[in-house]
């Protein structure tokens, strides 16, 4: 593992993202860099953490609960939960995991609840939107998602950070942006609306390939992989 070519990845990524939050007038600061280190090993994701990254993602549970132990200075870090999640898997994410960004219906919401309850401790998520209708996708539509909201903000022990979307996949990232548009235009119906509070306005969208994009689209929370890995 090459520390020096991962710095330089590193400060790529973070100038890429000033350019973009330039563009759409916030500063950087407003957005969260997410690494998804769920395809490196764990001394890369250390040296990541070493190099002052606050915020790692993974997408397995198992793989997570071998990895995440092994880890040094995760007291400053907040574990971000992306993949898809059963419900059989809850308990073991929450007792893993701060934030799950993949929450698709309410009776994963519900048993969220549940066992955050166990544990007593608040669960940090995100509601997962499909703006994009992609069948192989989870997350709810966006036509539907208001009554759903309602419900699952009613549940003790969640705290709802904002919103979701994966776009697509294309080479060209701005086939991406209508998809990350209509999401921020949504967080903010719904804010508006007083479905969601208005703490909730947070936005988990765009990845290596978009996420200029999405950040000049208003994203809060990127998921960064493959480039920060890349040559290594």
């Amino acid at each position: 593992m090459d520390v020096e070519t991962l710095k330089l990845n590193l400060a790529s990524v973070r100038t890429r993202m000033s350019i973009a939050a330039s563009k759409s007038g916030r500063p950087v600061n407003d957005v969260t860099l997410v690494a998804v280190t769920k395809s490196v090993d764990t001394a890369t994701t250390q040296a990541l953490i070493d190099l002052g990254l606050k915020d790692i993602a993974e997408n397995r549970q198992q793989a997570a609960a071998e990895k995440l132990p092994q880890l040094t200075g995760l007291g400053d870090v907040t574990k971000h939960y992306i993949g898809p999640l059963q419900r059989n898997k809850v308990k073991r994410v929450l007792e893993l995991f701060d934030v799950i960004h993949s929450v698709d219906s309410v009776k994963l919401a519900r048993e969220i609840s549940n066992r955050a309850a166990e544990q007593q401790r608040t669960a940090g998520i995100f509601v997962q939107v499909n703006m994009a209708l992609e069948p192989q996708k989870g997350g709810f539509e966006p036509r539907n998602v208001r009554e759903s909201l309602r419900e699952i903000l009613s549940l003790p022990r969640l705290h709802v950070w904002g919103l979701m979307c994966m776009a697509p996949y294309n080479e060209n990232p701005e086939t991406a942006r209508p998809h990350f548009k209509r999401l921020a235009a949504l967080s903010h119906e719904l804010i508006e609306e007083r479905i969601m509070p208005p703490g909730a306005n947070r936005l988990s969208m765009g990845m290596s390939g978009d996420f200029e994009v999405a950040i000049e689209e208003g994203a809060t929370h990127i998921r960064v992989g493959s480039a920060l890995f890349e040559g290594l």
